[in-house]
């Protein structure tokens, strides 16, 4: 088999983390778990095909979105991220994915955007690069935008005491799902533990406080699992949550 001419276009360290965005997160693991060559190559949203990363361009397609960048790679190279999961498994896993993608990464979003001293020193910090007159103004519509966009969803139409209540729910639920199982779905890695990764650890860096990573730390089956994956997947990454361990 020859080696496939595949870029992740991703974002870059940030925030603690070795990619700000755990859709990134999501599909470098998943390539690393095809056992596919890949480069990288850094970008930002606006520069995307489809506005938002990553994107993959392989052999010159190019695919947009982590879902539909993990259905290519499966279909075009034969690999079966699911491998030894029976039907209702794979179904659960899908459950899984979209109770993290939709609904406790947006939870994890508002906390992140919206709470003043958190997009103080992350997010605001984007527009860095843009003339020093106009990054207020800048910072100002970043956020509106994405208060919108989070009002949109409906999450962002909620009190953050509520918001926060909803995203522990869900991380009760994942940690439920997970107890004392190495991998959600059992014994062997699959493709929705680089989902559940990539959001646990963007919430459970330290760089952000919120009431979700205080929920994430007092589950000490979560705190393992994200250890544990952070040294497989990014071992060169200084994680901080590692001492946190229980």
């Amino acid at each position: 088999m020859t080696t496939p001419s595949i870029t992740l276009y991703a974002t870059r360290p940030g925030f603690g983390m070795p990619e700000t965005s755990p859709f990134v997160i999501k599909t470098e693991v998943q390539l690393q778990m095809s056992g596919l060559a890949y480069a990288r190559e850094s970008t930002i949203p606006p520069l995307a095909p489809k506005g938002k990363v990553p994107y993959l361009v392989d052999d010159g397609e190019v695919v947009c979105d982590s879902t539909f960048i993990r259905a290519h790679l499966e279909r075009k190279y034969g690999v079966d991220l699911d491998e030894g999961l029976n039907e209702s498994q794979r179904a659960q896993s899908w459950a899984i994915e979209r109770m993290l993608e939709d609904h406790l990464y947006f939870a994890m979003v508002w906390f992140r955007w919206i709470v003043p001293e958190n997009f103080a020193k992350g997010p605001a910090q984007f527009a860095n690069s843009a003339p020093e007159e106009q990054r207020e103004a800048l910072r100002r519509e970043m956020q509106a935008r994405r208060d919108g966009d989070l009002r949109g969803h409906g999450i962002g139409r909620h009190s953050a005491g509520e918001i926060g209540a909803l995203g522990v729910r869900s991380i009760d639920a994942l940690a439920a799902l997970l107890g004392d199982k190495p991998y959600l779905m059992g014994e062997r890695l699959t493709a929705v533990d680089a989902t559940a990764f990539g959001v646990l650890a963007s919430i459970l860096t330290p760089f952000f406080d919120t009431p979700l990573r205080d929920a994430v730390l007092g589950r000490p089956n979560l705190v393992v699992y994200v250890n544990k994956l952070m040294r497989r997947y990014y071992p060169g990454h200084e994680w901080e949550p590692l001492a946190e361990a229980v």
